[in-house]
């Protein structure tokens, strides 16, 4: 039987969400709360792969089970009791067989926070960057997103994928006080493209390089073309959205 789970969780302690031989992950973390609870081993599915440091606030993963959960709320306590802080279970649902977390997923939100000003309550969660930035000019520029597929440009060099294609289905800046957020949404990601992305809309913000040539970075198709990858620790993975 198979199960939907979703779970949110603090990156910052984890090599990512992909399980790894010599590194403590999100995934490894979770098989071993599961395999505790129902007593059998357990392989979680995520819906792919968080960098290290990320975080997630809206995480879907799949498992098979041999058990039929009846109780779902009891074992989503359960669960909680067993893994550490810094990782919670939200929900647990039966689905059909043939649902796959990372290939049914239609969607996938992310949001990065930036703070203007030092701020203690941030630490760990914000980018600090301290001089003025063009907000409309990072929107104008953000928008161009729409006009294209491929972003070999924002994709880690060394990776191993059978396309660079994505369609990106929302990019918005927004300001509230001395905080700046920015949400992009996409059928697919690939490797720290959220990241270099926003590297470069800050290199835009900080009027080093203009919107049209944000627009020619993407058409170079050549990473070191755009701007430096900023920090993980800022990155949110906040929605997964799947068929209705």
């Amino acid at each position: 039987m198979r199960y939907l789970i979703r779970l949110s969780y603090l990156g910052t302690s984890y090599h990512g969400w992909q399980k790894q031989v010599d590194e403590i992950s999100v995934q490894s973390q979770v098989n071993h709360a599961l395999k505790t609870a129902l007593q059998e081993t357990i392989d979680v599915v995520g819906a792919g792969r968080t960098d290290t440091g990320v975080h997630a606030s809206g995480y879907v993963a799949h498992f098979d089970s041999s058990q039929n959960i009846l109780d779902s709320k009891k074992l989503v306590f359960k669960l909680n009791s067993i893994l550490p802080p810094d990782i919670a279970v939200q929900s647990l649902v039966r689905v059909k067989d043939d649902f796959h977390a990372r290939f049914d997923a239609i969607s996938r939100t992310y949001r990065y926070s930036i703070i203007q000003t030092k701020d203690p309550f941030s630490v760990g969660r914000s980018y600090l960057v301290k001089n003025e930035l063009n907000l409309q000019a990072m929107q104008n520029a953000a928008n161009l997103l729409f006009n294209h597929k491929n972003f070999k440009s924002f994709s880690k060099v060394k990776t191993d994928v059978y396309t660079f294609d994505c369609h990106i289905e929302k990019v918005e800046w927004q300001k509230e006080g001395h905080h700046l957020f920015f949400e992009i949404t996409a059928n697919r990601f690939l490797r720290n493209m959220v990241r270099a992305i926003v590297g470069t809309l800050i290199e835009v913000g900080l009027e080093n390089i203009s919107v049209e040539e944000f627009n020619d970075i993407i058409l170079a198709k050549d990473r070191s073309k755009a701007g430096k990858s900023v920090p993980a620790h800022a990155l949110v993975l906040t929605d997964i959205k799947y068929p209705v």
